[in-house]
């Protein structure tokens, strides 16, 4: 069994996926999924494959010390600095992929699907030389949940009006 550093607020409505040690910067990989969070799930399928097509760029936010303006992220209410980091999108896709499947076994609508969480972590790999690798692997979680529908309320009854003296 894995352990999920968070658990989603409604167990029945929600799936995980989850990937531990990938090979891939972290800071691409925490960009991309800040890009895709709150989107629903086809949308974001569509959002990296047009990042892979290199039609659409990931706004860079937090890490974009020396990365480069386009057009494509000026289009995602940023300060107009992005990348196409295929990498990152390759694994976030693969998982999107594994938590649709997981949903489709819970018996969870997909088209209602929307992404609620995402971590990421840095980590340093050692190997046994002690010797430090020469990349930063991250763990990622995503948590997709369906969408809930806002319940209406109830016209109120009509009240005698009050009597005043």
């Amino acid at each position: 069994m894995v352990k999920y550093s968070r658990e989603p607020d409604n167990q029945t409505k929600s799936c995980k996926a989850r990937g531990s040690d990938l090979r891939v910067h972290f800071k691409n990989t925490r960009e991309t999924a800040h890009a895709l969070r709150k989107m629903p799930l086809s949308k974001a399928k569509r959002y990296l494959e047009d990042v892979l097509a290199h039609k659409q760029a990931i706004p860079f936010t937090r890490f974009c010390g020396g990365v480069g303006r386009t057009a494509q992220a000026k289009n995602r209410h940023s300060n107009g600095q992005g990348r196409w980091p295929v990498k990152s999108a390759n694994f976030i896709l693969d998982l999107l992929k594994n938590a649709e499947s997981n949903a489709e076994v819970k018996g969870l609508d997909v088209d209602s699907l929307y992404i609620k969480k995402k971590k990421r972590k840095q980590i340093l790999m050692i190997d046994v030389l002690h010797a430090a690798y020469m990349s930063s692997p991250c763990h990622i979680e995503l948590i997709l949940s369906e969408k809930e529908e806002p319940v209406k309320k109830e016209p109120e009854t009509q009240l005698a009006p009050k009597k005043t003296k």
